[in-house]
């Protein structure tokens, strides 16, 4: 299907060129066929677009003047424009990245959820009374930040870039959002949904990009207040970087090594049908996917059968097949990358239950087979690093404390899973976990209603829930003598 969406770069409430010419060039990684060119941004066009949201940003300025619940209204009319375009975004998603309808259409609509969400809170952000001594009235308010960048993965372009966007917006700031130059599209729209909602010109820009150019100019311009990243740790400890140059409070959900612990006494049906989802959703391409699979030895067997038989009766397809529940990884080189990691497995010792390379029956694509290798110890590279792909590990423990201990010998802390019918045992190895969020029974799962982010390695800061409030406001006190 040839691509009839949006190809420029939306600055200031219009669509214009790059300023030097240069565009991207998208490949559907199912096909492998050019999908769509759009314009490419620069350091001259991140500049324009900060400089456009610092003046919509200003006092007496139309959206810092607009009333809370008007600006929620804004926000509520963003979401309605995105829901009128969500077959088209979908369908967008689908061959720009590679996952299928069925994931695609969960990312739309997640991002519909969280702009109805915030703009709830638009009229709920408040100070308090602040109790001191002496004759005085003091208090403290929550004002927005100014412009805010926004700098989001090619995993999921979409709702990744929405779920900062959305509360960045609601508590009265600007933004510049710098898709992805791997899946630039769907990003566009929120230039599209911001023009059918009225916002004023200025607030919405988005600039797509590579990461060195017109990612590094925008963290490192001094116009920016504050940077939300979405990436590899590498990445984000230079977003870091390029942001400390002006003191620029930052934002980052990284990497992950997600484990599932099962315990005995788990449900193990139910065990192998989130386990499978949580590796083998959007091809393993997630921070937060559950690559590690930590269970007990006397359920492993049986457990690890199961989840073969779903792997390898996984249908695998393009972003126009209703019918695949797991698409290509988004290119070539990331291909190529993924395979590598399963051949280093199996060079340290792990075993390939199943999978292990390409699916052979596709004549074009990049589709990876779904792999679940045994046999793994925790210091192995599988189990180390993030291969970003569906590629699950299974490591084995004899008693509760061995597998905690597991679970947290790692440079990541983003998500855990845990899987028992005891209650009390869900407790106790939840409260252990050194990880930002914990799953009890299910994964992977999130609500804008609840904080995402994690420890250590996985970043800093929470998106969602009432946290990017906080991410996306500044604490102001007044002291008044009476």
């Amino acid at each position: 299907m040839e691509y009839s969406g949006p190809t420029s770069l939306y600055i200031d409430g219009e669509w214009v060129d790059a300023a030097a010419g240069e565009t991207i060039e998208t490949v559907d990684p199912a096909t492998e066929e050019l999908y769509a060119t759009v314009a490419r941004a620069d350091e001259e066009d991140v500049d324009a677009a900060v400089q456009a949201a610092d003046a919509a940003a200003e006092y007496g300025s139309e959206w810092r003047s607009m009333g809370p619940s008007e600006r929620g209204q804004k926000l509520h009319a963003m979401a309605d424009a995105i829901e009128e375009m969500k077959d088209e975004i979908t369908l967008v998603e689908s061959h720009d990245n590679g996952k299928t309808p069925f994931e695609a259409g969960m990312e739309v609509q997640m991002v519909i959820d969280t702009f109805r969400y915030y703009a709830g809170w638009a009229d709920k952000v408040t100070g308090q009374y602040n109790p001191v001594p002496g004759e005085r009235v003091n208090f403290t308010t929550r004002e927005p930040l100014g412009v805010t960048a926004h700098i989001a993965p090619w995993n999921y372009p979409f709702q990744l870039a929405g779920r900062s966007l959305a509360p960045a917006l609601a508590c009265g700031n600007t933004t510049v959002l710098k898709p992805s130059s791997q899946t630039p599209l769907s990003a566009l729209y929120y230039g599209l949904a911001a023009d059918e909602a009225g916002i004023p010109d200025g607030v919405v820009n988005v600039v797509p990009g590579s990461g060195s150019g017109a990612g590094s100019a925008l963290a490192s311009h001094p116009g920016v207040e504050h940077v939300t990243f979405t990436g590899s740790t590498e990445i984000g400890k230079q977003v870091m970087a390029d942001a400390a140059q002006n003191v620029t409070g930052v934002t980052l959900e990284l990497g992950g090594k997600g484990p599932n612990i099962v315990l005995p006494d788990a449900d193990l049906d139910a065990a192998a049908k989130g386990i499978h989802y949580g590796i083998f959703m959007n091809a393993g391409q997630m921070c937060w996917a559950g690559s590690r699979l930590l269970v007990h030895e006397d359920v492993a067997d049986e457990l690890v059968e199961k989840i073969v038989q779903r792997a390898e009766s996984t249908p695998l397809g393009s972003g126009i097949d209703d019918d695949a529940r797991m698409g290509p990884v988004v290119s070539e080189s990331h291909m190529e990358d993924v395979l590598e990691y399963i051949s280093i497995g199996e060079n340290e010792g792990a075993t390939v239950a199943c999978g292990g390379g390409v699916d052979e029956a596709k004549d074009t694509g990049y589709f990876v087979r779904p792999t679940v290798l045994t046999d793994v110890t925790n210091d192995m590279t599988v189990a180390r690093e993030e291969i970003f792909g569906p590629v699950l590990s299974v490591i084995e423990f004899s008693d509760t404390e061995e597998a905690v201990e597991l679970a947290n010998d790692s440079p990541y802390g983003l998500l855990a899973g845990i899987w028992t019918q005891g209650l009390s045992k869900a407790h106790r190895v939840a409260d252990r976990l050194d990880y930002g969020m914990v799953s009890v029974n299910e994964y992977p799962v999130t609500f804008p209603q609840t904080p995402f982010g994690g420890t250590k390695q996985s970043g800093h800061g929470r998106e969602q829930g009432e946290e990017a409030v906080r991410e996306f406001t500044q604490a102001k006190n007044v002291n008044i003598n009476i």
